[in-house]
């Protein structure tokens, strides 16, 4: 089987070299080029045509951004940023999604990071699983403006007669590709929709504020990170922090966010599928659960308890727009899916099940 290859962009040397040695270590990728820069990685593209390529934010001549605008436009190829964990940092990296990254690794301790070794497996890990990503999948515009829903009044009920009534709760998980994906589908919902939103998307500490505060600029909904004790309401999305796991508990007042810090469930925290095990046990509630691109196949342990429990109704996104086909595809297998829909027709479908 055919290697991979990977060009490294990065304007130290030292981490040029560092990247160089973690990828080389994989058997599935060959390194094939290094740039310094923007303008330097653009015009090596060109010449070596890789499979995929790292980037690095801050650079000299032309930053990352730059140049990641210029080769999507020009010369599409898979692309794993790597970020500072400071907010012009984490910034930069919603920035970078938006211009058609796969996704990122923060380096642990700024723009030379000695200590890279801490990352080294995620790292590889992406780096190989962007390789296959198909190049007509990152060049693919979504619709920005909001869709117009069908009139649900007029359609056949999806949950048991007589249950209008019944609180709703929407519940989403996702990961790779997920940013660009939970836009898509945050942006189609309207302002008035009749429940809340959970998410669930994979990212470490400090990056999902700045996800939840871009979603919130371009959404009729508001979207904010999780805060534990909250109450949830209506009309809210609300985005699992970093490094904690979402859940939430019935109270007299309503249902409340509660955050913690237990291990991670399959190296994910947040975990998707302890947010869909914690919605499972509420009473009296119907659930609508999404499950979008992802690498791997956290969500569906947490899906067949819902199942299980009743009251719930799963979507799950298409192959046919998923970045990575993993975490729909498990959860499909499992044979736990109501729906299986393209990524600009899930926020239709989830209305569809609303009042």
């Amino acid at each position: 089987m055919r290697k991979k290859k990977v060009l490294i962009v990065d304007d130290s040397a030292f981490m040029r070299k560092l990247i160089k040695s973690f990828l080389s270590s994989s058997p599935c990728l060959e390194v094939i080029g290094l740039a310094r820069n923007g303008k330097d990685a653009i015009e090596k593209i060109k010449v070596f045509h890789p499979d995929v390529m790292t980037l690095d934010v801050e650079m000299p001549r032309m930053n990352g951004l730059e140049a990641l605008k210029i080769i999507m436009e020009e010369c599409p190829i898979p692309t794993i940023m790597l970020s500072s964990t400071t907010d012009e940092g984490t910034e930069n990296t919603m920035k970078a999604f938006e211009l058609g990254a796969i996704d990122f690794v923060a380096k642990p301790s700024g723009t030379i990071s000695l200590d890279l070794e801490k990352v080294k497996n995620d790292l590889i890990e992406k780096v190989e699983n962007a390789s296959k990503v198909q190049v007509s999948k990152i060049k693919r515009k979504y619709r920005q403006q909001e869709i117009q829903f069908v009139n649900t009044a007029s359609m056949q009920p999806r949950f048991e007669k007589g249950d209008k009534e019944r609180a709703k709760l929407i519940c989403i998980g996702t990961s790779t590709g997920g940013p660009r994906a939970l836009e898509e589908v945050l942006t189609a919902l309207p302002s008035s929709i009749n429940a809340p939103i959970l998410i669930v998307q994979h990212m470490p500490a400090g990056f999902t504020k700045s996800l939840a505060q871009r979603l919130n600029t371009i959404s009729s909904i508001e979207v904010k990170e999780a805060e534990a004790g909250e109450i949830i309401k209506k009309g809210i999305a609300y985005l699992a922090p970093g490094g904690y796991h979402l859940t939430v508990e019935e109270t007299l007042e309503g249902l409340k966010v509660v955050l913690d810090i237990k291990p991670s469930r399959n190296g994910h925290r947040p975990s998707v599928d302890i947010l869909f095990e914690s919605v499972s046990r509420l009473l009296n509630i119907q659930k609508v659960a999404v499950i979008m691109t992802g690498m791997g196949s956290d969500g569906t342990k947490g899906l067949v308890k819902l199942k299980q429990k009743g009251d719930s109704k799963v979507i799950a996104e298409s192959q046919e727009t998923c970045i990575v086909f993993g975490m729909p595809k498990a959860a499909i297998e499992a044979n736990v899916v109501d729906h299986v829909e393209k990524l600009d027709n899930i926020a239709r479908s989830v209305m569809k099940y609303l009042p």
